[in-house]
């Protein structure tokens, strides 16, 4: 498979986070809210998508401290669908929390991956809230309903980010990419010699890669072995 179209197909639960989303079990919706804007607050990449997300989950926590959430796992008509709703908010916090702790060239280089993870989460934690036979009987609910429907979210890549992906697709590098690639690391680790910097990146990267080869997804593989290829250049010093 080419470089280019193992970027383009990389399955998500490859990321290795399904036991962090285990974790956050027994924790309900507003607190996995709060988790999530905290961790947005905190993110070193997607910042803007991560605010955004953040912003639009505050809409629903405004509405849902309205209800009392125990209240609503005891009845059948609100346990699943509230289930349902809360596990698209623990995958959530997953992809929100790894804007701030996952390889910044990793992050880069699986950039649509992660705006189309946006989208497809903000869709489906509206879906599921509007499946809460409750949620219509919160005074205003319509009006907090149709302001959250209304709020659709930009997500997309920072021009900085397109760039630096797009550097980094190629096969080789050239002095320009690797300059490019310098000056990015430079503000992403503040104050560390880029070999350092580097090498941090190298490891991330090889936890990662180690998650991926125990699934066997060869095509994941592919996009973190290149990577670092990249990371083991000299000519990125330059």
């Amino acid at each position: 498979m080419a470089l280019a179209a193992a970027f383009n197909w990389v399955p998500w639960l490859a990321l290795g986070d399904v036991a962090n989303i285990t974790q956050l079990t027994g924790l309900n919706a507003v607190q996995l809210i709060g988790m999530i804007v905290t961790a947005a607050n905190n993110a070193r990449m997607h910042k803007k998508n991560c605010r955004q997300f953040a912003q639009h989950l505050k809409l629903i926590s405004n509405l849902l401290e309205q209800l009392t959430l125990s209240e609503l796992t005891q009845h059948a008509e609100t346990r699943e669908p509230l289930a349902l709703f809360e596990e698209a908010l623990r995958k959530a916090v997953v992809l929100v929390e790894g804007c701030r702790d996952k390889s910044y060239l990793y992050l880069v280089a699986m950039g649509w991956v992660y705006v189309n993870k946006f989208r497809e989460y903000q869709d489906e934690i509206d879906r599921y809230l509007k499946l809460i036979p409750l949620i219509s009987l919160v005074e205003g609910s319509r009006k907090h309903l149709k302001a959250i429907e209304k709020d659709r979210k930009p997500y997309t890549l920072e021009d900085d980010e397109l760039k630096v992906q797009e550097s980094l697709m190629k096969c080789e590098l050239s002095r320009k990419d690797s300059c490019r690639l310098s000056r990015q690391l430079s503000k992403r680790y503040p104050g560390l010699p880029i070999t350092e910097a580097l090498r941090t990146e190298n490891e991330m990267l090889r936890n990662e890669l180690q998650i991926v080869k125990a699934r066997m997804e060869v095509e994941h593989c592919n996009v973190i072995e290149h990577l670092l290829e990249v990371t083991d250049n000299d000519s990125i010093l330059g």
